[in-house]
């Protein structure tokens, strides 16, 4: 079987598993952009043969053309320095705790599924987090998905941020065949 034909069999099976827990995917985004042509294909990297791979990213302010009809908005400044509500790192990770076991309680790991399913749950999760409204934090969201070999594994991270407002939350998640850890920051925008 091809690199190709695992790669779809893998995206239509993250396609079914999404569809029928009713969540929004990013799956058809790299269906809808072709990749550019290019005149010469690329050469391999070394020992390993090539894949086609398309990241995408997702945000709100893109520019279009009715924002020049609108003069800019000036705004005044607050002078609020600390949050008036705290990031509730408990309840965060509850919602870890949640996504990851309705995501991945019945999955066996395969590369492909895996690599979609990252973004898929980085995506309901960030979704979840933002529906508890907490102003002026900013969220990020990393998922790590891996085969589960008996091996050992260190995640880090290092961060330049405030330790009174600043914060995260952290779980991890196993079943037979794979693990995840799933990390939300909060970081206060000033």
């Amino acid at each position: 079987m091809s690199d190709k034909q695992t790669s779809d069999i893998a995206r239509d099976k993250a396609a079914r598993l999404l569809k029928k827990r009713g969540s929004a995917s990013s799956l058809n985004t790299s269906e809808a952009v072709a990749p550019p042509q290019q005149s010469k294909p690329l050469p391999p990297r070394e020992g390993r043969p090539r894949h086609g791979s398309i990241s995408t990213v997702s945000f709100m302010d893109e520019p279009s053309h009715t924002d020049e009809l609108h003069p800019p908005v000036k705004l005044e400044n607050t002078y609020q320095m600390s949050p008036l509500k705290r990031f509730p790192v408990s309840t965060v990770r509850h919602i870890l705790q949640d996504v990851l076991q309705n995501y991945l309680q019945e999955e066996k790991y395969e590369p492909e599924l895996c690599r979609q399913m990252t973004k898929t749950i980085s995506e309901v999760i960030k979704a979840r987090v933002k529906d508890l409204m907490v102003p002026r934090y900013k969220i990020i969201c990393l998922i790590h998905i891996g085969q589960l070999n008996n091996q050992g594994l260190r995640i880090g991270s290092r961060c330049l941020w405030d330790p009174n407002n600043d914060t995260f939350a952290t779980q991890d998640f196993q079943n037979g065949s794979l693990y995840a850890v799933a990390t939300v920051y909060g970081v206060y925008y000033e």
